[in-house]
């Protein structure tokens, strides 16, 4: 199965290459595009939102009982509990749609159930709190009120019905993915300080700037760095306290990362990244706990990387930088589409926004370009539930995740969902 894909992959690519007509001015804005969104997509995503993710993946896969993920996320798991655990995880994060992909995968091959997995899946990217404040503020209370109540549904439907979908393969992994509870090197609350070190490092420094400069919003966004600096501190200090990380070269990493950020305070992606080189030095020459998590942290990058950059490539190509109209496919067909509350203009605002690639908090004001192009409040609320939960790139890693028949039903239903309630508020609100 996996030959026959590949071999359709390179026949796209021969046949591309051979037919597509680059001496057209179109086509070659559209093939720079592509490049300008794979460039856009390594400089504000890549070191700070992907690289942790892998490490916290990796370490979901080496530092966590396997038996704990399923007892609490499993298909045997209360359901009450297994989909409030995945929700609440997911919405703590609030990262893009190709960010949580690595902690998907992680839970998803520790033994958690399809229905939470994909609950969590839904609920990382659709449940961010500052955008669903920002869409409120900026897009009306309305609007805003309506993505905060479809986001948290959603997650939760999205997760039974993708259970229900794939009962018979639930209930045969219940008998089989039940593994010994063996006794815990840590005590839970230090793995809980761990993980949170970790998570912290992930969501503030990735924290978006707010439209007003003022309030609390804008006040951590000021404060980012000093926050995702303590959080650093605790990080370390916990894998040398409890992970058998060498301190030596813990505190050299240390030391190099705040000389960075004292000398070069306007590039802080230079202390981040000697950080991340810190870490998997520190964790490549301790324990065999640490070497382990390094492994296993790779092997994440490999499987992931390379299909989610193709994807932002192609992207890129077929739809441009959000808010360009240089794609392959113009951005005014789309807001020509999208007029009005009727279902086909809210399933083409649903399956778009699902195809498109939205950075965090990017899809407010282009959903407030669309509204001024004549996008109905409907098809708005569609692309706002569907938009920032998937993307052409996290659709392709999903499939290599959870195999096609699921990933495509995964699809399905947040695009329907999303129709319908684009539907439903337009009339509600129109």
């Amino acid at each position: 199965m996996k030959d026959r894909y590949k071999f359709l992959i390179l026949l796209g690519i021969f046949l591309g290459a051979y037919f597509i007509p680059f001496e057209n001015t179109n086509v070659q804005k559209a093939v720079l595009e592509s490049f300008y969104m794979i460039q856009d997509y390594a400089q504000k995503h890549v070191l700070l939102c992907l690289v942790p993710a892998f490490f916290i993946a990796g370490a979901i896969s080496v530092f966590v009982s396997q038996a704990a993920v399923v007892k609490y996320l499993g298909p045997a798991a209360s359901k009450c509990l297994s989909y409030s655990v995945a929700s609440v995880s997911g919405t703590v994060l609030a990262v893009c749609s190709c960010t949580v992909l690595p902690l998907f995968a992680g839970i998803y091959r520790m033994g958690a159930g399809v229905g939470p997995a994909t609950a969590f899946l839904y609920s990382g990217p659709a449940i961010n709190v500052l955008a669903i404040v920002l869409s409120a503020k900026v897009l009306g209370w309305k609007i805003g009120l309506a993505r905060a109540i479809g986001a948290v549904a959603f997650a939760y439907i999205i997760g039974l019905l993708m259970a229900v979908t794939f009962r018979h393969e639930e209930r045969a992994n219940q008998t089989i993915c039940m593994p010994p509870e063996d006794d815990p090197k840590r005590k839970l609350w230090q793995d809980t300080v761990y993980m949170a070190s970790m998570i912290g490092i992930l969501v503030f420094a990735n924290w978006g700037k707010p439209m007003e400069a003022e309030g609390i919003w804008h006040g951590i966004y000021t404060a980012k760095w000093y926050i995702t600096g303590l959080f650093g501190l605790i990080f370390g200090y916990t894998i040398v306290k409890w992970f058998g990380a060498k301190p030596i070269p813990t505190i050299a990493t240390g030391v190099v990362v705040l000389l960075l950020a004292l000398l070069f305070p306007q590039w802080p992606l230079l202390p981040f990244g000697a950080g991340i080189a810190g870490v998997a030095w520190v964790t490549k020459t301790s324990s065999d706990e640490t070497k382990n998590w390094l492994d296993s942290t790779w092997m994440y990058a490999l499987m992931i990387a390379p299909l989610l950059l193709g994807g932002v490539l192609v992207a890129g190509f077929l739809l441009g930088m959000p808010g360009t109209d240089n794609g392959i496919i113009p951005s005014r067909w789309i807001a020509a589409a999208v007029g009005g509350n009727g279902f086909f203009a809210n399933l083409f605002a649903s399956a778009a926004g699902a195809f498109m690639y939205f950075a965090t908090l990017t899809e407010v004001p282009i959903v407030q370009g669309l509204l001024g192009s004549g996008m109905g409040q409907g098809p708005a609320l569609s692309l706002l539930l569907a938009g920032p939960a998937l993307s052409l790139p996290s659709m392709i890693v999903i499939r290599s995740i959870l195999g096609t028949k699921k990933a495509i039903a995964f699809i399905g239903y947040v695009i329907l969902l999303s129709t319908f309630a684009g539907m439903l508020f337009g009339w509600i609100a129109g």
